[in-house]
């Protein structure tokens, strides 16, 4: 999975915000504003990667357990996923 092309990641006044691009800006009909942790992973997806190797690259990063990774990693792509912004 990756995240879909016609959207970016930008840095605006600190906040990490995602951004619709070219045909994408007129179906986009929300923000995505994201934590560190979600940027991190956004820029990991930016290529395609399977849900365990994010785990990883999560537990690597963060040195986060890896059950909280798989949960935090669940709920960020149920996210993404719902606003029509990944690839599968």
């Amino acid at each position: 999975m990756k995240i879909k092309e016609g959207f970016t990641l930008r840095n605006v006044a600190d906040m990490n915000v995602v951004v619709p691009v070219s045909e994408n800006a007129l179906d986009f009909k929300s923000m995505l504003s994201l934590n560190e942790t979600g940027a991190f992973l956004w820029q990991a997806m930016k290529e395609d990667i399977s849900e365990a190797q994010l785990v990883q690259k999560l537990v690597d990063e963060y040195e986060v357990e890896e059950k909280t990774a798989e949960s935090d990693i669940r709920e960020f792509l149920d996210e993404i996923r719902a606003l029509g912004t990944l690839e599968e």
